[in-house]
């Protein structure tokens, strides 16, 4: 057994997690990990700084401007430009590109490097200049769920691939006694917008969604927005669509996704959009329910060619300005958190996508995709991406700020009747304000800014 004096001679590097409501066990097995880390390497010492979700960004900005470097830092991928903003006390970047401190070698401490290893849709999402940023422990993306036996019952053919073939089995079901209430379900969320415009081909921001510069430019009221917009619209007029009427952005954000998926275990909908992480739920709510559920592709606007499907999830941040040994130590629990076994087990466990290809093998070969494959739909949608700026999925300041401005405007749309063109062109111009803000106070343009000021997160 170590001795007290043998621990304080340790290289501590600590890792700020955020809890999460809905996925508990991953911060149980981030701590069994870490012991598993320390036998292997007895100097080090894996410390977890476990912080609510939402406040996690201004509380390490918190640290560090009290002079605290942390060797690394789980944020939510809004958060990213977030994370490429954050500054010391003394101005310098609190984190630094994980590839640069590779530095392309192909083991750390022993343990093997995984960034090629990546599923192509989480590396690109993450990737500035060709140069990787941080490493995905978390993947999700946006799925569609269908109760198959309501479709056959009522002689609906098929689960709907775009929007037009989903106005249509929405329509087929209108009417039918002991049908549904209305068609489909999803809800109010920034992140439905995202997906939207990107399988479009189209961006949120300017340039190039702040992929070769730093995003300047918001168009919200873009020709994809407000394709997208009619349509959610006219499937609210014609009945097809229940509105929950809390937005993703409320107090008590989740309680939007509840409602989602309560509509859809109750078969008061017949389809509902929501977070791959869910498609074991739903499954289960089908078993419950007596009815079969499919998961399959977010339904795309079939009059554009498709892009793809942006991720969600989270990433492991690396911080700058460490010390050698602290910072290989960093390095190398982060290769070791996405080993194929460790990977493959938090799928299992979260039900978030298994991040590398080779934890996706090792699901193959032990037959998990065959039994379960709800749970290949996610990976299948993300491979089908173009590779696009637009796909890839925006980089922007306040990000947090933009899905509020969009979510109200939708809601205003919905419920106010608000003309959509009109509607969105404020809103484009609330959101460029509010980006305007933050990039001065980035750029210290601001008077007593000296880095964002901003650290919301949805």
């Amino acid at each position: 057994m170590a001795t007290a004096a043998d621990r304080s001679d340790r290289v501590v590097v600590d890792v700020w997690v955020p809890s999460y409501p809905a996925t508990p066990s991953f911060l149980a097995e981030v701590r069994e990990i870490a012991r598993a880390f320390e036998r292997q390497h007895p100097g080090y010492r894996i410390e977890l700084v476990e912080c609510a979700y939402l406040s996690l960004p201004e509380k390490v900005h918190r640290a560090a401007q009290r002079g605290h470097r942390p060797a690394i830092v789980q944020y939510y991928f809004t958060s990213t430009q977030l994370a490429r903003d954050m500054r010391t006390a003394t101005g310098d970047p609190l984190f630094t590109p994980v590839q640069r401190a590779i530095g392309g070698r192909t083991e750390i401490l022993g343990h093997p490097v995984v960034t090629d290893d990546l599923l192509p849709a989480a590396r690109a999402y993450y990737t500035v200049d060709g140069e990787l940023l941080a490493l995905q422990p978390f993947v999700s993306t946006t799925l569609l769920y269908t109760n198959t036996s309501m479709l056959a019952e009522y002689g609906v053919a098929g689960v709907p691939r775009t929007w037009s073939e989903l106005s249509e089995a929405c329509r087929q079901l209108a009417g039918r006694t002991g049908a549904v209430e209305a068609g489909v379900s999803w809800p109010n969320a920034g992140w439905i917008f995202q997906q939207a415009v990107a399988q479009q081909g189209a961006m949120l921001a300017a340039p190039d969604n702040g992929r070769t510069d730093r995003a300047k430019q918001i168009q919200l009221d873009s020709a994809a927005m407000l394709a997208f917009v009619d349509w959610w619209r006219q499937l609210y007029r014609d009945g097809y669509y229940h509105y929950s009427g809390v937005r993703a952005v409320d107090a008590g954000a989740g309680e939007a996704w509840v409602r989602n998926y309560q509509a859809f275990a109750e078969q008061r909908v017949a389809f509902v959009l929501s977070t791959s992480v869910e498609a074991e739920r739903m499954v289960e709510a089908g078993r419950q329910g007596g009815f079969e559920v499919t998961a399959s592709q977010m339904p795309y606007n079939g009059d554009v060619p498709f892009a793809g499907n942006v991720i969600g999830g989270d990433a492991l941040w690396l911080g700058d300005g460490l010390d050698e040994a602290r910072r290989d130590g960093a390095l190398a629990f982060m290769q070791y958190l996405l080993l194929p076994e460790h990977a493959a087990t938090r799928h299992k466990t979260t039900r978030f996508m298994p991040v590398t290809r080779s934890s996706v093998d090792l699901l193959d070969s032990e037959g998990w995709f065959e039994a379960n494959p709800h749970q290949r739909a996610a990976l299948d949608q993300l491979d089908a991406s173009d590779n696009s700026f637009a796909a890839a999925g925006a980089l922007l300041g306040d990000f947090a700020g933009l899905h509020d401005v969009l979510t109200q405007a939708m809601d205003d749309v919905l419920i106010c009747g608000a003309d959509p063109d009109r509607r969105f062109a404020e809103a484009s111009a609330q959101a460029q304000q509010q980006l305007e803000e933050y990039n001065a106070d980035c750029l210290g343009e601001r008077s007593g800014s000296a880095g964002p000021r901003r650290f919301g997160v949805n």
